[in-house]
């Protein structure tokens, strides 16, 4: 059995270059079987035959003067969309398995009013998980959270160290050993309700970085954000709807 790294046998298979495979592989779009291909470079049969999960595109939901909003789809990172809606900017980002409602703003003055609307926590800002295990009363978890990098990657942990978090988690259908709930968050730090629902023990479906089982996909999706009087829906994936 010849072997040989995986990135190179899928830019073979796909007829694409050998960086755009490994690129496919780290963003978790690579499967053999159904079982997910986790590191570019490691060894595998040169025979193996992958199958790759095709991205959506991002859909404006609204657009006006001051800003675009779009439903961004799960392993796109938010800056690609910035690249895709210039000369529109990020005004926030969503983790990059994350969907749902992202807002890039085309011109300084909305944007300074919309990050003054942030630091003020009014802006409204609701997901929905499926996570494991089962919630069956409302939990508030108000725990700070320190965030720390490490070879350019963001890991967050609750500590009294931190900066101030809030989230408030709503259930709303038990299945087996799993809940889907809805997610208010206040505040916004980096990974907030990852991090809090690491804490609770009821890590979410597919964030293995935070304890979860192996999955599609993180099942996180920003569902809903109100801003300066406007409200923003991104529409339920398919696969929470049907994730029984």
């Amino acid at each position: 059995m010849a072997l040989e790294k995986a990135y190179k046998i899928l830019a073979l298979q796909e007829g694409i270059s050998n960086s755009q495979g490994k690129s496919m592989i780290d963003r978790g779009l690579v499967y053999v079987g159904n079982k997910k291909v986790m590191i570019a470079r490691g060894e595998i049969d040169e025979k193996t035959i992958f199958r790759v999960i095709k991205i959506e595109r991002a859909k404006p939901i609204f657009e006006n003067d001051d800003l675009v909003v779009v439903d961004k789809p799960a392993y796109v990172n938010s800056d690609e969309l910035e690249r895709q809606f210039k000369p529109a900017v990020l005004l926030h980002r969503l983790d990059r398995e994350t969907s749902g409602v992202l807002m890039l703003v085309k011109n300084e003055e909305f944007r300074e009013k919309a990050i003054k609307e942030f630091k003020k926590d009014k802006v409204y800002k609701e997901y929905i998980a499926w996570v494991e295990g089962i919630i069956s009363e409302p939990i508030e978890v108000d725990k700070a959270i320190l965030t720390q990098k490490k070879n350019n990657k963001a890991y967050s942990n609750v500590s009294g160290k931190g900066k101030p978090a809030r989230t408030e988690f709503f259930p709303d259908i038990v299945s087996a050993n799993k809940t889907k709930i809805k997610c208010i968050i206040h505040h916004g730090r980096t990974h907030q309700i990852r991090t809090h629902l690491r804490y609770i023990d009821h890590p979410i479906i597919g964030d293995e970085q935070y304890g979860g089982r192996r999955a599609k996909r993180v099942m996180l999706h920003a569902y809903k954000v109100r801003l300066l009087g406007m409200e923003f829906v991104a529409k339920e994936p398919t696969i929470f709807t049907n994730f029984q």
